[in-house]
């Protein structure tokens, strides 16, 4: 397991990418970075219920999902909860706490991604950080989007650029990051 310190607090509160409300055009967006790539199976990870569920409303069910149940601390409403509960695909039950990155979130991060069907990652606790390990697992050409408090939703397209400054974020937590890094498939 590691943990966020608290010298790394401020950085994870700039977006990481362009801050949208318009999930269409965000949509756009991950189209034209898969095909920059030429990954046209390059998925989309959304981190948070409620960019799940603009995601699924604008007719794009993201291929991995990690929610909570919460959205700014607080419970997310009944049409966002309902909705997220009937969503079709495999669903995953993880514990992470808050301000960490377990390595059973970890684990099933890379399960997710190699599965080619959706699947749902339910964190028991706060999946808020695993954008972080999903930019350092995802392909080229992949999107993880996350959404960005009181603004909107970001999207971070997944290239080696990317996957370079979120590696040294990653790498600055507290804890155990080599193991970290193995649940993830990329130690060296």
């Amino acid at each position: 397991m590691v943990t966020l310190p608290d010298s790394l607090r401020d950085a994870f509160k700039e977006p990481m990418g362009p801050v949208t409300t318009d999930a269409d055009a965000l949509l756009a967006a991950a189209a034209e970075s898969r095909e920059e790539h030429d990954a046209p199976d390059a998925p989309i990870v959304a981190v948070g219920d409620v960019v799940t569920y603009h995601l699924r409303e604008a007719g794009r069910v993201p291929d991995v999902a990690l929610v909570d149940g919460k959205t700014e601390r607080e419970a997310v409403g009944t049409e966002v909860s309902d909705a997220l509960a009937a969503g079709d695909g495999r669903r995953v039950r993880v514990r992470n706490p808050a301000a960490t990155l377990t390595v059973a979130l970890l684990e099933a991060l890379v399960d997710a991604l190699a599965d080619p069907d959706p699947v749902t990652i339910e964190v028991d606790g706060e999946e808020d950080l695993a954008a972080l390990p999903a930019i350092l697992a995802g392909p080229d050409g992949a999107s993880v989007v996350y959404g960005q408090p009181g603004e909107g939703m970001v999207r971070v397209a997944v290239t080696p650029e990317s996957r370079r400054e979120a590696r040294e974020l990653f790498e600055g937590f507290d804890g155990d990051v080599d193991a970290a890094l193995d649940a993830l498939g990329l130690a060296e």
